[in-house]
């Protein structure tokens, strides 16, 4: 069955939601956000995979004072995958107390359970790069993403 629009904005408030959660401090809502088996991977910014949504708190309450103090979630583009779960590609830039900022791509995969939509993967690909390497004449970098790594077709993410 084909995603409606209440499905979309549904899905897309989800993916919303994040910053909100996070920059609150909220971490004992992110059952709201992310299914209880969560795989939140930021191997990309050198953290590898947590798994499940305790693993996702202690990492950020870790982090301390280097989280970002802002997160801001641009650019959602969503894909229905064969099985009924949908991707959710956007861009994620980070504000930090100093005033610097960094940029992400999120690439989740989401899907509907019994309290509705919640990210059950999520990688976290740093931008580093612009025109994701193409103006270095090279092939593409760190934080590019092609086909549909998210499904788990085995598809890369660069």
């Amino acid at each position: 069955m084909p995603i409606d629009a209440q499905d979309r904005a549904a899905v897309t408030e989800l993916v919303h939601l994040h910053g909100h959660l996070f920059d609150g401090g909220e971490l004992d809502r992110l059952d709201a956000l992310f299914t209880e088996d969560v795989v939140y991977d930021v191997s990309d910014l050198g953290g590898g995979e947590l798994v499940g949504v305790a693993a996702v708190r202690d990492a950020a309450l870790a982090l301390g004072d280097r989280n970002p103090v802002a997160h801001h979630v641009t650019n959602v583009v969503l894909s229905e995958l064969p099985d009924g779960s949908v991707r959710a590609l956007s861009k994620g830039l980070g504000v930090y107390a100093d005033g610097t900022c960094g940029s992400v791509t999120y690439d989740d995969r989401i899907i509907r359970g019994a309290h509705g939509w919640r990210i059950s993967r999520r990688a976290v690909l740093a931008r580093r790069v612009p025109l994701g390497g193409a103006a270095s004449g090279g092939a593409a970098s760190s934080g590019a993403v092609s086909g549909d790594a998210a499904s788990g077709d085995g598809v890369s993410v660069d």
